[in-house]
């Protein structure tokens, strides 16, 4: 088999069009203990690293947001009480598991009116160009087969000056911190997704898969490749994680 039909699955070789099924099924397996295990896997933090996306968004009254990945909904929430009767958020997931955990609670939190709900692949996204004021990704780029079609797609339905924001795991900036958080990723994680979801093997690719994903310039130098400018990154928790941010122009 020829190394462009390869791709990553964690530190796994797999044929290209193998990945977006295995993806899959990780993430019907862990959709019910999602936010419970995020919750234990970042002491909350999560939270915090989401609140600071939202407000570096940009978003605000009568815009339209896509919310990319977006799974059970965290993101989709805030916004949609920020964009209000007059705007719109797209909650697109690739994974229907996901989808139908945020969708449920969602609803059962009352959140109704401004808020869709779409099965979609980021690598060829299914709407028009110039859709949307701000998309926003959160912990999903990693588990993109093609990530440099996917950031194109993105830039494709962004509205010129809108704004693309991707939250994502990325690498740690100081020495002391990557090792612990080398030993923290690959003993505790999987350990904790047996005891919580029953199911270690997901969250050992879920390691895995932070490794592989491209550090903080090089995922910088992919959003100004697919034409996005004024492109930039803010670490957070030592660079564990990163904002990246870029503009259509």
């Amino acid at each position: 088999m020829s190394d462009d039909k390869t791709t990553h699955f964690g530190y796994e070789t797999v044929a290209v069009e193998e990945k977006a099924g295995k993806v899959a099924d990780v993430f019907h397996s862990v959709a019910a203990k999602y936010d419970v295990m995020n919750d234990l896997m970042s002491f909350g933090v999560h939270r915090l690293w989401k609140r600071i996306t939202i407000d570096m968004s940009g978003a605000r009254a009568g815009n339209q947001i896509l919310d990319l990945a977006g799974g059970t909904g965290d993101l989709t929430r805030k916004f949609s009480r920020i964009v209000g009767p007059t705007g719109k958020v797209v909650l697109a997931d690739i994974n229907s598991s996901m989808l139908n955990v945020g969708r449920d609670r969602l609803t059962d939190q009352g959140y109704v009116g401004n808020i869709e709900y779409v099965q979609a692949n980021a690598e060829c996204l299914p709407f028009e160009d110039n859709s949307f004021d701000v998309i926003t990704m959160a912990f999903g780029l990693r588990n993109v087969t093609d990530k440099d079609a996917a950031l194109r797609s993105m830039a494709r339905v962004l509205k010129p000056g809108g704004r693309l924001l991707i939250l994502e795991f990325s690498k740690p900036t100081n020495p002391v911190m990557s090792k612990a958080y080398d030993l923290y990723s690959f003993s505790a994680l999987p350990f904790m997704g047996k005891l919580v979801a029953n199911d270690s093997e997901s969250y050992k690719y879920l390691a895995e898969s932070i490794r592989m994903h491209p550090d903080q310039e090089t995922l910088k130098g992919m959003m100004e490749d697919a034409g996005l400018v004024r492109c930039s990154y803010n670490n957070m928790t030592s660079g564990v994680v990163a904002l990246h941010r870029g503009i259509k122009p």
